[in-house]
């Protein structure tokens, strides 16, 4: 038994109010227990079907994205030397700098790379966790719930879908608008139909596009542009991508703009492979997003287009591009927000696919697709999850006319 839980088993008997656990105790079991294992555990025979709670399952989500958050705390540091470099600068004049002008600015300094990266990451994560956490326990105080380990996981992929230029107070403002408006008004975790950390960035997107879009909000640097991929791709095709020297080997890898934690595609397929090890990720999903992009990107290939140069972008350029990477593997698998069936999830995943493709290519205005097709479909997730079980219905009623 860890000190914690201890200290916190001796100060039970003063936090109880009429059979309930005070709020703030639970708070603090929660902490306790998000490494260690409860104290209270059945034993014996009980109905328990499964050893993974949500407590464990959110953990795990967790987990997963230690890859993401070690990629964009380096890459942000490493577009952010580079484009130092390329400028003359030499160095940065705010509160980081600090820190910056003992380590250097050099992007072949590892350590300054990821010290610089982290110094735009942790300001994010931690307006995120504490303005998220406070809505959390407000409306947890109010429904008189405890407090769930849902927004640990929502708050880490906010942070990593976010810009490294986005103003704070955007950032506040954008995790407050996910977790009211598309969690806690249908109820909190577990019934939210839309997914909370794509609802915020979606307001963000809408509401402060000139902070979200563009070249000169993915390095953190004043005044320096810097193009993505997929940005180079919707204006001039693949053509400027080779011109501009990025490869795909280095768009894998992640050493590229972006926002903070989706560049690497890499990361992302750690990622995805430990969630569908330990079953926390569906991979009838994550297929099936893939098999969506790679269909529809092989149609408008065939197609073909003498004015739009995206129909020549191939799905293995589409799968390292932009947020696709992450978002097949952190958002679309979302277990509250997708499908439950397997046969509905194949069908969500495809259509999660299908149309990211169909938006980059078709929609000139938003080069990026992911998110909106991830919200849209999830819309319909349940509507695909009552045609599927009418259909087993109707086939199964035949077996027995």
């Amino acid at each position: 038994m860890s000190a914690t839980r201890r200290f916190l088993d001796s100060l039970r008997p003063h936090f109880v109010e009429g059979g309930r656990l005070v709020k703030f105790y639970a708070i603090y079991e929660m902490v306790d227990t998000f490494i260690y294992t409860p104290g209270e555990r059945a034993g014996g025979t009980v109905h328990v079907r499964d050893i993974i709670d949500l407590k464990r399952a959110m953990t795990y989500v967790v987990i997963a994205t230690v890859f993401c958050v070690l990629m964009a705390c380096y890459n942000t540091g490493y577009q952010a030397n580079v484009a130092l470099a390329d400028t003359g600068a030499g160095s940065i004049d705010n509160w980081r700098s600090l820190i910056m002008n003992m380590l250097g600015y050099s992007a072949s300094n590892p350590l300054s790379n990821f010290v610089h990266g982290l110094l735009y990451f942790l300001p994010i994560y931690i307006v995120t966790l504490a303005i998220g956490g406070i809505w959390e326990v407000l409306f947890a105080v109010v429904r008189k719930h405890d407090v769930n380990e849902g927004f640990l996981v929502t708050s880490m992929l906010y942070a990593l879908i976010l810009p490294p230029t986005i103003p704070l107070w955007q950032v506040a403002l954008g995790i407050s608008f996910g977790v009211v408006i598309g969690k806690e008004v249908f109820g909190g975790t577990g019934k939210n139909f839309l997914n909370p950390a794509l609802t915020g960035r979606a307001f963000l997107y809408f509401a402060y596009p000139a902070y979200m879009s563009g070249d000169s909000v993915w390095v953190a640097v004043d005044g320096y542009s810097g193009a993505t991929p997929l940005g180079l791709a919707a204006t001039g095709g693949m053509d400027a991508i080779y011109q501009s020297g990025i490869t795909w080997f280095q768009s894998f890898m992640g050493f590229i703009p972006g926002s903070i934690g989706e560049t690497s595609t890499l990361a992302c397929l750690i990622g995805a492979a430990f969630l569908m090890i330990t079953r926390i990720g569906s991979y009838r999903i994550i297929f099936g997003v893939f098999l969506g992009m790679v269909a529809t990107s092989l149609l408008f290939n065939i197609l073909g287009s003498e004015t739009n140069p995206m129909f020549a972008m191939p799905w293995y350029w589409h799968l390292v591009v932009g947020g696709f990477a992450f978002g097949m593997t952190y958002m679309a698998t979302d277990p509250v927000s997708a499908a439950q069936t397997d046969p509905g999830r194949w069908i969500y995943g495809f259509l999660i696919g299908m149309m990211t493709v169909l938006i980059r290519v078709v929609n000139p205005a938003y080069p990026e697709g992911i998110m909106l097709a991830i919200l849209f479909v999830n819309i319909f997730a349940q509507l695909i999850d009552y045609a599927v079980i009418q259909v087993n219905i109707r086939r199964r009623a035949k077996r027995y006319v």
